[in-house]
């Protein structure tokens, strides 16, 4: 299982990501000269965080990516939940600004761009799929997940991310039948190069747009989407009242599955 890093927010969050990271042997470790970067936040709603990635945060790992690695360019791409405009809740929470910054991060509607059908690997609850275009465009990605519970498939971070790529439409389907295995297997597609959770703030219980609030005031760094997950789930269960109790992270089973399919 890779190593996770957890960092205590004490002043400066910037820093504090830059030096999680460079625990991990920093962003150059992952991101070399010249290469396109696609950054997967967390806007299903714009409703505050932790219940979609907090503005500063983003802004944060955007420069961190500039000043430390001179990407060609460094993409954020998002498609909220099915029944809202990501477009809107994009414009709602200003994350258009960052394309004004003096190194701009360039925004991208995934509904507004092309979809490409893939086969799902070894899927028995999901065999294929359609996705973002960027996906095959990005010669990096980087998850930016928010650590919080959720309703129906009873935690969400960095492999529930991945549900984002996916299609508005399809994701009726998965969330039919067999949700937490599905979220699994369409990760097989997916491949993050480095995760970073924002977990100064999430929720213990509800979710995944509003909920109790606890304040862990972490952020967490790993290369493995599993191994993160599982510190997560730790997390929230280190509250009272938390809805993951008597849990054990890895028969969660989008945890279960994605470890089952050798998934990092």
């Amino acid at each position: 299982m890779e190593k996770v890093i957890k960092k205590e927010v004490k002043n400066d969050l910037k820093e504090t990501i830059f030096s999680a990271m460079q625990e991990l042997g920093g962003f150059k470790k992952f991101i070399k000269k010249g290469e396109t970067v696609l950054i997967k936040p967390n806007f299903n709603t714009a409703d505050p965080f932790p219940a979609s990635t907090d503005y500063e945060f983003l802004k944060s790992v955007v420069e961190l990516i500039y000043e430390e690695c001179d990407p060609k360019v460094v993409m954020i791409g998002e498609s909220s939940t099915m029944s809202l405009n990501t477009r809107k809740i994009i414009e709602k929470l200003k994350i258009f600004e960052l394309e004004n910054s003096e190194k701009p991060a360039r925004i991208y509607v995934f509904e507004e761009r092309k979809w490409i059908k893939k086969e799902i690997p070894s899927g028995k609850f999901l065999k294929k799929v359609e996705v973002t275009e960027l996906l095959d465009r990005a010669d990096r990605l980087i998850f930016l997940p928010c650590l919080k519970t959720h309703s129906y498939a009873q935690y969400t971070g960095a492999l529930k991310l991945s549900v984002g790529f996916m299609r508005p439409y399809q994701r009726i389907g998965l969330h039919l039948a067999h949700l937490q295995e599905k979220i699994a297997e369409l990760n097989q597609i997916i491949k993050p190069d480095i995760v970073i959770m924002d977990a100064r703030k999430c929720f213990i219980n509800k979710g995944p747009a509003k909920g109790e609030i606890k304040e862990p005031n972490l952020i967490l760094a790993s290369k493995s989407r599993v191994a993160i997950d599982i510190e997560g789930v730790k997390i929230i269960q280190s509250f009272r009242g938390n809805s993951l109790k008597n849990i054990n992270p890895y028969d969660l089973p989008q945890i279960k599955r994605a470890l089952e399919l050798k998934i990092d």
